[in-house]
């Protein structure tokens, strides 16, 4: 069986006393589309945040692509194929769409930008559109698109997703969902962390449930859907 593509063993993280993430592993195959569900101040966030080397673990080990990048700056990771979509959306909001999205391609080849250009745009016609537009001007649910646009400009081999449907109105989470599908099935690796549970597995291949800080649950997307503890807890059933 091929090495996955991120494997994650045995993370803890505090913040000051707080003992935020609690022994945490898991794994992400290539292909995958993989789901962090859980509630507020679950650890999703963190979790994320440590594999992308903004935040250190005491112990444990963070490998990608069979490297280990446990100690490994966040700036480099980008260059290595992993980019991450912050919560909060955080677009340049002086700046146009298309400067925006050239940002994202900064740790590539000049020659690379200008398809890159092209392939977001493709998946995004409406940032086509908006090209020459000021990113503040934007609404919400394009603001997102643009952050995962410039992401995409650094071509990566895992896509990192934080909160991506969060504050928007159910039209543009509908059409964020449908995006990032289309990004898996054109050949990047997803890990997803949503606090929008049933959208979540409904596109996951696989999906792990952390509460207070652990992994409480894990499986394949469909099966914890139907999961009885799950329903009443993250689907509203």
């Amino acid at each position: 069986m091929a090495e996955p593509m991120l494997s994650v063993y045995n993370i803890n993280v505090w913040y000051g006393a707080i003992h935020a993430i609690k022994d945490i592993s898991f794994n992400v195959n290539e292909g995958e589309i993989v789901a962090l569900i859980g509630a507020n101040g679950a650890g999703k966030s963190t979790t994320l945040k440590t594999v992308s080397g903004l935040l250190r673990s005491k112990t444990g080990s963070i490998k990608f692509m069979g490297e280990d990048i446990t100690h490994t700056p966040a700036d480099k990771l980008v260059g290595k194929g992993l980019a991450q979509v912050p919560e909060g959306r955080r677009a340049f909001l002086q700046m146009t769409v298309e400067e925006n999205l050239e940002m994202g391609a900064y740790t590539q080849p000049k020659s690379t930008v200008a398809p890159g250009l092209e392939r977001v745009y493709e998946q995004f016609p409406r940032l086509k559109e908006r090209r020459h537009q000021v990113a503040g001007t934007l609404s919400g649910g394009e603001q997102q698109m643009l952050v995962m646009g410039r992401a995409l400009m650094s071509n990566p081999k895992l896509l990192m997703l934080d909160e991506p449907s969060m504050g928007l109105s159910p039209i543009f989470v509908d059409e964020i969902f449908k995006i990032i599908q289309k990004i898996s099935a054109e050949g990047t690796t997803v890990l997803l962390v949503e606090q929008n549970a049933k959208k979540a597995l409904a596109i996951a291949d696989r999906a792990y449930v952390l509460e207070t800080g652990k992994i409480a649950l894990s499986g394949d997307a469909k099966e914890l859907m139907n999961n009885e503890s799950i329903k009443k807890a993250y689907l509203g059933e």
